[in-house]
């Protein structure tokens, strides 16, 4: 009951003077909403982050030829220096060839899914009428699909007999059917396209038609343009154009469960040892989990070094707050000086004045947070992401808003507390 009545003296406080309650408040509002602002913004770039990785396939491991760095030139204080042989050319025979590929699926079938290979052919401009929409042609093994995550809105997908037998055919995505045949996605199947590349002209029959999703990056450069997107073709009919047989690097898609850095390792062990009697090259992965996990947990240090900094707007808040209970204070001697004469302690005078310091900051840091959202939703919206307000940064920042109370408004509710109630009721 006694909390109950220090809460209600406190409002009634507040409302007696309410432009000097919300100027003492605007320090703590500042301090909240830009907390909560930028937390809003940096878990909403870290979200985005975070999907567009997912959708790269975040149980990915890339396989890549690279060249090694023998050790050569040992100092004296221990520092060892590698030189590198540039100079030596990276022919066919020195990449990875389609049986190392099938022989590491036969020997982690446990654990690989699928293997994602790809040859680039070259770029183009497909043209129907008086439109036309870019293209980067690429050959892509059956694996790439799942890899990728690539999801069909008509037809299907490069299928097995397509690639052993090379064919030219080809998935195209949604963006160019809308962009040259008004989103008929069902009449472009089987539609013939061509198109001017490697000095020839290529002829491609449409077997499916695939869903194109625009990477934040892509619509921060581009705008509202038209990108170029990928025109898909069998991996073997990119090699039988390019005159091309092996790979400098491919990617491997890992079963569910498996964890993806265990998996990159393995993998670099094992096809490492088909390079172990060359000079000059070797294999390396890399694992798209890992890359996920530095990505967020940088975005997570910015975030709250930033938030740091603008929390620095809270302690001037809380100077503030002290500095308008001291004000209080001593226009309210008589009325102190009354209750300890009626018989109340100074420990029910302290806790009195405390509760008014926490309820200003906790008012405060509500409006602070309603207002922080809402200017981090508008600034995430604007830099083209969804608004993702953190729930853990809103407890405690209201938390801290209280602490905020309890800190700086404990010295001037001592000092309340210790007047004597004598010369406080002859304070004039």
């Amino acid at each position: 009951m006694l909390f109950l009545e220090n809460i209600r003296m406190a409002v009634t406080s507040l409302k007696a003077n309410k432009t000097r309650a919300f100027l003492t408040m605007l320090g703590i509002i500042i301090g909240i909403s830009s907390v909560i602002a930028i937390m809003t913004v940096g878990n909403s770039l870290s979200a985005s982050l975070s999907d567009s990785m997912q959708s790269m396939g975040a149980n990915n491991v890339e396989v890549y030829i690279t060249r090694k760095y023998p050790e050569k030139d040992e100092k004296e204080n221990g520092i060892v220096f590698g030189t590198v042989d540039r100079s030596k050319k990276i022919t066919e025979d020195d990449l990875i060839t389609d049986e190392m590929i099938a022989n590491l699926l036969k020997d982690f079938e446990d654990s690989i899914e699928a293997i994602s290979a790809t040859e680039d052919v070259e770029s183009s401009v497909i043209k129907s009428g008086t439109e036309s929409a870019s293209v980067s042609v690429m050959g892509v093994s059956q694996g790439y699909f799942v890899a990728n995550n690539v999801k069909l809105k008509a037809g299907s997908q490069i299928s097995a007999s397509d690639a052993s037998g090379a064919r030219n055919v080809c998935m195209v995505s949604d963006q160019l059917v809308d962009d040259l045949y008004d989103g008929d996605y069902e009449a472009t199947v089987g539609r013939q396209i061509s198109m001017e590349a490697l000095n020839q002209t290529l002829t491609f029959t449409v077997v499916g038609v695939y869903e194109y999703h625009r990477t934040q990056m892509e619509s921060m450069l581009m705008g509202s343009s038209s990108s170029v997107t990928n025109l898909y073709i069998p991996l073997t009919t990119a090699k039988r154009l390019t005159h091309s047989r092996n790979y400098a690097y491919f990617d491997v898609v890992g079963k569910t469960g498996v964890d993806p850095d265990r998996l990159a390792s393995k993998v670099k062990t094992y096809l490492q040892g088909y390079y172990r009697s060359n000079a000059y090259l070797t294999v390396d992965t890399f694992s798209m989990a890992t890359m996920v996990e530095s990505m967020t947990t940088m975005m997570g240090t910015i975030t709250l070094a930033i938030s740091i900094i603008a929390g620095i707007a809270l302690l001037v808040g809380g100077i503030g707050v002290m500095n308008i209970m001291l004000v209080s204070i001593t226009e309210r001697t008589r009325e102190i000086g009354t209750r300890k004469a009626l018989g109340a302690t100074n420990g029910s005078i302290r806790i009195q004045f405390i509760t008014e310091a926490m309820i200003i900051c906790l008012i405060g840091g509500a409006i602070g947070v309603g207002l922080g959202i809402v200017m981090g939703a508008v600034a995430a919206k604007a830099l083209g992401y969804a608004a993702s307000p953190s729930i853990g940064s809103i407890i405690g920042s209201l938390v801290f808003s209280l602490a905020i109370g309890v800190f700086f408004g404990y010295y001037p509710a001592n000092k309340a507390a210790k007047m004597n109630p004598i010369e406080a009721l002859r304070y004039e």
